[in-house]
């Protein structure tokens, strides 16, 4: 055991009001992983697990140097369909991961590994919707026990690029066609801006109303309507807001707010979370995937520093249009030798998962790996 490994020590956090006190030293590790995306902020994951938390099933794995914290893992024990400790962020959160210091990535990614192998008694470590090059991908490399990587859903990306340079990707076509579009917004009076952090709440509040009427009478998702997504997302965007890991869009048609974008903002991307929109702008035969795509571009190269635009899990027709790439997350699951059929039955569900989707689809579904 090297010196930096013996300086580290391990606990495990299950009480919410901790959670909450951890604020100050979450934010100094996130900034410290440079593969943290905005879904590892504390303000997210504090805010999910006021909303969808359940007493008694937090376990924050916690490592520190001198007292300093220099790696967590965000947990919680589920029961079904197997005893497992899973990612907090639930479905609502796109991509998952834990956080390490780059100072103590090798020694902190194997106290990391240990402290879960030592809650993996009798439940299954099952990590899904880690990013390509995720700190998770560490721990999973020091995990001695049985392990099994797969994919999981694909995201899309795109460069974070201004719109006229994402067009050169289209056909001569396809490029005029979009370009006809954007001289519609300009020809009709389309403006947009990104709202003060002050403004962000009644932004959110109109985001949500306009997501609903966007949907009217077609399924969408029972989620984005009930009252605890509302209050996490103001818990939680407000405040990333604040710090310059969100940025809320609303986009004017005379005078009045006929569209809002929400995009969640980290050092390496930036993610479009959630948007609504009034059905007017189809009536007016608006390109709405094409007005939030050129207002996002632009706010991007006006600020610097995000690489990659991605449109998060879905693999929605629309998105192909830009030609992106498909960037497909991964699941790890981790086990004890006793918990080994765990592992076991949750591959089997995921492959069977998979082959029915490749069925109903007609396409080639994600292929396991290790």
């Amino acid at each position: 055991m090297t010196a930096s490994a013996r300086a580290l020590s391990v606990e495990v956090c299950t009480e919410e009001r901790a959670f909450a006190e951890l604020a100050g030293e979450w934010e100094r590790l996130y900034r410290a992983c440079p593969s943290a995306t905005p879904f590892q902020s504390h303000a997210w994951l504090h805010s999910w697990w006021l909303s969808y938390g359940r007493p008694g099933r937090l376990r924050l794995v916690l490592v520190r140097r001198n007292g300093e914290l220099v790696a967590a893992a965000p947990l919680m024990g589920v029961h079904r369909p197997v005893p497992a400790l899973v990612p907090v962020g639930g479905t609502i959160t796109d991509l998952c991961d834990v956080l390490i210091d780059e100072e103590v990535a090798a020694p902190g990614a194997g106290a990391l590994a240990d402290a879960l192998a030592d809650l993996a008694r009798t439940a299954l470590i099952d990590f899904r919707e880690v990013r390509p090059g995720g700190a998770m991908e560490r721990v999973y490399l020091c995990w001695r026990g049985p392990r099994h990587r797969m994919r999981d859903s694909v995201c899309l990306e795109l460069p974070a690029v201004p719109l006229d340079q994402l067009v050169l990707r289209l056909s001569s076509r396809h490029a005029r066609r979009v370009r006809n579009k954007l001289n519609l917004l300009a020809r009709i009076g389309v403006e947009w801006r990104v709202v003060h952090h002050d403004e962000t709440e009644a932004a959110l509040r109109r985001l949500l109303e306009l997501h609903r009427l966007q949907w009217q009478d077609r399924k969408m998702s029972a989620e984005h309507v009930r009252p605890r997504f509302l209050e996490h997302l103001v818990r939680s965007v407000v405040p990333m807001a604040r710090s310059g890991r969100a940025a809320v869009t609303e986009f004017l048609l005379e005078g009045a707010v006929v569209a809002v974008n929400l995009n969640l903002l980290s050092d390496g991307m930036a993610g479009t979370y959630l948007y609504g929109f009034h059905p007017e702008l189809r009536d007016r035969k608006v390109d709405v995937a094409a007005m939030l795509l050129h207002a996002s571009t632009e706010h991007l190269a006006s600020g610097g520093g995000q690489r990659v635009l991605s449109l998060l899990r879905g693999d929605e027709p629309y998105k192909y249009r830009w030609h992106p790439e498909a960037v497909p997350n991964q699941r790890f699951l981790l086990a004890r030798r006793r918990t080994l059929p765990l592992l076991a039955v949750a591959a089997g569900e995921a492959t069977a998962r998979h082959r029915a989707k490749k069925v109903l689809r007609g396409t080639p579904g994600p292929a396991d790996h290790r």
